[in-house]
C-alpha cells in the first residue's frame, strides 16, 4: 500500500512538472524581446511578427535602429542561411530566400529531430541533449540545444516545427549573441 501510494505520489509531482514546460508559437503582432551582445556591447531588441500567407515579417526595433526584416515562405520552409543583419542600411530588408532571421527553417528543424542535427550556413549543428530548456520569466521553454562542428556556437531552438524561433545563442564567432528574455501576445 506505501509503495502504491508513494507511486501516484511521483506520477502526480512528475505530471505537475510536465504540465509546467511551454512551447511558446508566433502569432500576429506577437512581440519578442531580446538582450543582445553585439561586439560588447549589450542593447534591447524588440522583434514584431507581422504575418501573410507568403511572408513572416519581423519589425525590429532596436537603439535608434528601426526596421522591418522579411522572410519569405520558401526560406521559411527550406531555407539553409542565418541572416544576421541588424537592418542598420535599410527600412525594409528582404532577405534571400535561403535565409531566416531569429529562426530556423522548418526542413532543417525536421532534419534535426530525424538526424540529430542540421546544416545551416554551411555548418553542422549536432543536438546536444544536456541543455533542452530554458527559461523565460519563470517559464520552462522547452527548446532544442545544438553545437556548432567548426566554432563554438551554441542555440537554444524552441521546439515548435511550424516556428523553430532560436530563443538563444552563444558563442557565436560573428560577436552577436542574443537571449529571448520575454514574449508579449497582442
Amino acid at each position: 500500500m506505501k509503495n502504491l501510494i508513494l507511486s501516484l505520489l511521483f506520477c502526480v509531482v512528475y505530471q505537475t512538472g510536465i504540465s509546467q514546460n511551454t512551447i511558446p508559437s508566433l502569432k500576429n503582432n506577437t512581440e519578442l524581446q531580446y538582450v543582445c551582445k553585439l561586439h560588447g556591447q549589450t542593447r534591447g531588441l524588440k522583434l514584431t511578427t507581422k504575418m501573410t500567407n507568403d511572408t513572416l515579417v519581423f519589425d525590429l526595433k532596436t537603439k535608434g535602429v528601426k526596421s522591418s526584416i522579411v522572410i519569405a515562405q520558401k526560406a521559411l520552409k527550406n531555407g539553409n542561411a542565418l541572416s544576421f543583419n541588424q537592418g542598420e542600411y535599410s527600412n525594409v530588408l528582404y532577405l534571400k530566400p535561403t535565409e531566416t532571421f531569429f529562426m530556423i527553417s522548418r526542413s532543417a528543424y525536421q532534419d534535426l529531430l530525424l538526424n540529430n542535427k542540421f546544416t545551416y550556413n554551411n555548418n553542422t549543428y549536432v543536438l546536444d541533449s544536456t541543455e533542452n530548456h530554458i527559461q523565460i520569466e519563470g517559464k520552462r521553454i522547452e527548446t532544442l540545444h545544438v553545437k556548432a562542428q567548426i566554432d563554438q556556437t551554441e542555440m537554444w531552438i524552441i521546439k515548435n516545427p511550424d516556428f523553430p524561433l532560436i530563443c538563444k545563442i552563444s558563442k557565436n564567432p560573428l560577436g552577436i549573441d542574443f537571449t529571448l528574455m520575454k514574449i508579449v501576445y497582442n
